[in-house]
């Protein structure tokens, strides 16, 4: 049996990991793009900071893929797909025969149309390849402009506010994480991340970036200008699902997978950044493992495991803020009943979201405690309703109502 997996990020590592677990007598193939073996992407802005080396962000030396029988082809790019041949196109012109296929091939940056995004100094942050640049190029520079204020948008003003330079993060939404965090909780955090030195102006939108050549300033719509040796644009991604189009597997906004991360070719399947499930994808590393592990079984041992979704977890950690968002966690107050608070040190904030009586969504800001209970509350869909006038209490134990 020969296995192939498209990408080695998270998901494709982990997939081809589990195959090998599951099959010790079959070949394992990763295909990669980039020249460097599975990385954690996370560590990215750590590694911008000076905070770590390069080496510290590689999850297993190349030694291991030799250990471990993993063929790791590196820096070689998949260009054709043939599903009713079971064949693989590569850039280089060769082929390769497959049994089963993963695609793991993840997502890219998404730039809106702006005028001067081509200038020097415009950065995506996706790869280390990026991280790279930026770090050489934030060496020379003084001042950032970070357009987008999601949560790997945040993560990278922190880390180049800790590589010294004055930081300024566009949001369009009127709040930061518009898609993690509600109005209050964002206030919170917004004066946190102000009191860590980043300068933030939300409600805005940028009009053309402005320099000779090289970036030197941001002009937004409202006529404001920032000054920006460096421009980053984090404003979300796209599934790469070029390679499952052109070869006639049915896509949407991602490659669409059933509960068995099967796609519409016979024996291709699709994990992570790229998998859409039941309309969603998901973008985040939570599910990309889980997706991973149960595509693999089933390459191994066809429907031998089913995926139901997964419950999302995003989470910020940069200094002075410990964000979690579990779930369901901005559903409205007209569809749930939502329960919030302040404190009761300062930075903290709670929101919880209950529907029928059961937890199905929550907020949790420099709350670190409960984010296990939390998390474990939703995933089993217990039943709150008998305490949720103490849900919000710092003495009251979540842990008990697992029991």
């Amino acid at each position: 049996m020969r296995y192939a997996v498209i990408g080695d990020g998270v998901a494709g590592t982990m997939a081809a990991q589990a195959l090998r677990n599951a099959d010790s007598s079959a070949e394992v193939h990763i295909f990669s793009e980039e020249p460097y073996p599975y990385y954690r992407r996370p560590m990215l802005w750590e590694f911008i900071a000076g905070q770590v080396e390069q080496d510290a962000i590689f999850y297993r030396p190349l030694t291991w893929y030799d250990e471990h029988s993993i063929a790791l082809h590196l820096a070689t790019s998949v260009a054709t797909l043939a599903p009713q041949e079971h064949r693989l196109g590569l850039a280089d012109g060769s082929t390769i025969a497959y049994d089963r296929l993963l695609l793991a091939t993840g997502a890219r940056p998404f730039i809106p149309s702006c005028m001067g995004a081509e200038l020097a100094g415009v950065f995506t942050l996706r790869t280390l390849h990026d991280a790279l640049a930026i770090k050489a190029y934030a060496a020379q520079s003084s001042t950032c402009v970070v357009i987008g204020g999601g949560l790997l948008g945040l993560e990278t003003a922190r880390a180049l506010t800790t590589a010294g330079l004055d930081v300024t993060v566009v949001e369009y939404a009127p709040y930061l994480l518009p898609r993690q965090i509600d109005s209050d909780g964002a206030a919170v955090l917004q004066a946190l991340l102000e009191q860590q030195g980043l300068h933030i102006i939300c409600n805005a939108q940028t009009d053309v970036i402005l320099g000779a050549g090289a970036a030197s300033t941001i002009r937004l719509k409202d006529g404001r200008t920032l000054p920006a040796d460096i421009v980053l644009f984090s404003t979300g991604i796209r599934p790469e699902t070029s390679l499952a189009q052109t070869a006639g597997i049915e896509t949407n906004r991602g490659v669409i997978v059933d509960r068995h991360l099967q796609t519409s070719a016979p024996d291709v399947y699709a994990a992570g950044d790229v998998a859409e499930f039941e309309g969603r994808v998901y973008g985040i590393i939570p599910p990309s493992i889980e997706q991973a592990r149960i595509a693999a079984a089933n390459m191994v041992n066809a429907g031998s495991a089913t995926y139901a979704g997964t419950v999302p977890t995003t989470t910020l950690k940069i200094a002075g803020a410990d964000l979690t968002s579990l779930g369901d966690a901005l559903e409205r107050e007209d569809t749930c009943q939502v329960l919030h608070r302040s404190g009761p040190t300062p930075g903290q904030y709670r929101r919880l979201v209950v529907r029928d009586g059961r937890l199905i969504g929550a907020v949790l800001l420099n709350d670190r405690k409960d984010v296990r209970p939390v998390s474990q509350l939703i995933e089993r869909h217990a039943d709150v309703s008998a305490h949720i006038e103490q849900l919000l209490s710092d003495e009251f134990d979540l842990q008990r109502l697992l029991l």
